[in-house]
């Protein structure tokens, strides 16, 4: 007997969210089930693409129907509750914000590899160099050419192997060229940016803030839907210290704080392989405790960071940190997924949905 449409929301019922401990049914993260000519098409509230903890669920979702013996046709739909907006940047599913409380303590390495990253893994990835006085994403993401221009005289970001990238510095005449904007020339930069760029569909957009928390900051929370924010910094006190500055400032905008990176954690010896903590030990950890925020990565000091190899760490099969890396991006990835699946449990809840999801008795 072929399974009908309320057997299979009892069967999918027994998928787990492992990041929300709780199934997908009860969470809403099931949109809709068809089940037409032996095929069961599952319309998903997904929104995290390529995210192991996604595509985990993704296979035991496939399973579940397999079993039923039904072909599996899974739909990942993001909606409003996910922060997913139809006017402003339509086509990009999740605006990821790389911040920090002060400048050198890598959060271009971090956002430039995190792009990279996730490109890799499959997603559709673009960034933006939003650090209007220090852009340095194409030195790490060296682009195949210029900005192009569309027939409406939209701006065409260039591709650094496949990533999308937009920065100030494809407008400076030379690398020397300092770029002297004052406050209200940041916003316009930032807001041509948003608004003249033609990004086309995107999984994910990395967003390279400045340091600190001045107005692109302000402006990147007031204007675009934040999926998160990666908060960067080392172990120095003065360097958590801002940090935890920055961290407030996208808590009291109710912006997701994805988790903190500690770059320069330590020293890893590639001679005796012994590790040196030579900035310290305050570091993330005390960040995380104190704002029940994860630490995402704890990346050390190490050459490969600021190679002259024209190619990120994400990218370099022979580097002693690409692991790391790697790490580092199926966690934020996974971070995405899981606050976008719970602000679609949220959104049910506080909506006062009392529509009963249907089951095998009710079909009966």
């Amino acid at each position: 007997m072929t399974a009908t449409e309320p057997d299979l929301y009892d069967r999918l019922a027994t998928v787990e969210d492992p990041l929300n401990d709780d199934d997908i049914v009860s969470m809403r993260l099931v949109n809709d089930v068809t089940v037409r000519d032996g095929t069961a098409t599952i319309s998903l509230a997904f929104n995290a693409p390529y995210a192991p903890a996604e595509m985990e669920m993704g296979n035991e979702i496939r399973d579940v129907v397999e079993e039923a013996g039904l072909e599996p046709d899974l739909r990942a739909h993001a909606g409003e509750e996910q922060g997913f907006d139809e006017e402003i940047l339509p086509g990009v599913r999740n605006v990821v914000a790389v911040a920090s409380g002060k400048g050198g303590v890598g959060k271009t390495t971090v956002a430039a590899n995190l792009a990279a990253g996730l490109h890799d893994r499959g997603a559709r990835v673009g960034i933006l160099d939003a650090d209007v006085h220090g852009p340095n994403v194409p030195r790490v993401l060296p682009t195949e050419g210029e900005p192009g221009v569309t027939p409406d005289g939209d701006i065409v970001p260039p591709r650094s192997e496949g990533v999308m990238v937009m920065s100030t510095d494809h407008m400076m005449p030379d690398d020397d060229q300092p770029a002297v904007l004052r406050g209200p020339m940041v916003n316009n930069v930032m807001m041509k940016f948003v608004n003249e760029v033609e990004w086309g569909r995107l999984d994910y957009l990395v967003v390279d803030l400045p340091p600190g928390t001045g107005d692109a900051s302000l402006n990147l929370l007031q204007t675009l839907p934040v999926a998160g924010v990666v908060i960067v910094t080392t172990p120095q006190e003065m360097a958590v210290a801002d940090a935890r500055k920055g961290l407030r400032l996208f808590e009291d905008h109710d912006a997701p704080v994805l988790g903190v990176v500690e770059n320069m954690s330590a020293y890893r010896c590639p001679h005796c392989e012994d590790t040196h903590e030579v900035f310290g030990d305050v570091g993330a950890a005390d960040i995380a405790s104190d704002y029940d925020v994860p630490v995402v990565s704890e990346l050390p000091v190490h050459p490969d960071f600021d190679s002259e190899t024209g190619k990120p760490v994400a990218r370099d099969e022979d580097s002693d940190v690409r692991d790391d890396i790697l790490a580092m991006v199926d966690i934020v990835a996974d971070r995405i997924g899981e606050v976008n699946r719970r602000r679609v449990a949220d959104h049910v809840g506080t909506a006062g949905a009392d529509e009963e999801v249907p089951t095998a008795v009710d079909g009966d």
